[in-house]
């Protein structure tokens, strides 16, 4: 018997990265999963991998349009869910003075609007005792070099993780935020190819552990906080190392 045997659960962003580990993790202890990504080939990937508990479904994290398919396919496939993980995510890593009105409303609309709504939508098919787990970022509480609109919006993001559990309280749903930091994922080559190195060797130096994290060591935490912290709502809990704490 697997400890989350009989759980169905939505991972935004959970093709790839942090959000297919948390995935693989609960997949692994008994629980069914949806994960949602845009890139089809992708998710093609994440579904072999996650095996028969595992379903990948084409959403973008964005468009609201889509989050609205999103809900059907959750009911239609699940009816209803245990946990709802919002995963969903972009960096961005220009400088303050080469930000554009593009990137800033790409970034807000993927990273603060998309999981507003994420919640919004999917809420009525949580269960009664559900935990959602809303991914920041420790950026939204650093100050660090072009991370301006990145962070706002994971800052945007983390608030939520107290307003909306304030609104879902009474329906027995808990919301929190998880706070990852430097976590190895390969996102930082994709998003950012030319800056890679030396923003790795940066938060590399600057981590207490002296290391990166590995995926599999932000999954329990997600876990965690969507099931076992049956006493907690409104947190952060942060996921660096160290990082950002000592």
């Amino acid at each position: 018997m697997g400890r989350y045997d009989g759980k169905n659960v939505v991972i935004t962003g959970g093709s790839s990265g942090l959000g297919l580990a948390a995935a693989h993790y609960l997949v692994e202890h008994g629980a069914r999963v949806m994960v949602t990504g845009r890139n089809q080939d992708t998710l093609d990937d994440a579904a072999r991998f996650l095996g028969d508990r595992g379903i990948a479904v084409v959403s973008d994290a964005g468009s609201l349009t889509a989050i609205d398919a999103l809900a059907d396919r959750v009911r239609a496939d699940f009816g209803t869910i245990d946990a709802l993980i919002v995963n969903a995510g972009i960096g961005s890593f220009d400088a303050f003075v080469d930000v554009t009105e593009e990137t800033f409303d790409e970034v807000f609309a993927i990273n603060t609007k998309g999981p507003f709504f994420t919640v919004q939508k999917l809420a009525p098919l949580l269960n009664r005792g559900s935990g959602v787990v809303l991914t920041t970022s420790i950026a939204n509480q650093t100050g660090w070099d072009a991370l301006s609109v990145y962070s706002a919006s994971k800052a945007a993001l983390r608030s939520m993780a107290r307003t909306l559990s304030r609104e879902l309280l009474p329906r027995g749903i808990r919301v929190n935020a998880i706070s990852p930091g430097s976590i190895d994922t390969g996102k930082l080559e994709k998003e950012a190819p030319e800056k890679a190195a030396a923003l790795k060797a940066e938060f590399e130096a600057s981590s207490p552990m002296h290391r990166w994290g590995h995926p599999d060591e932000f999954a329990p935490a997600v876990a965690f906080l969507a099931f076992d912290a049956t006493f907690v709502a409104g947190i952060e809990l942060v996921v660096d190392g160290g990082e950002s704490q000592l």
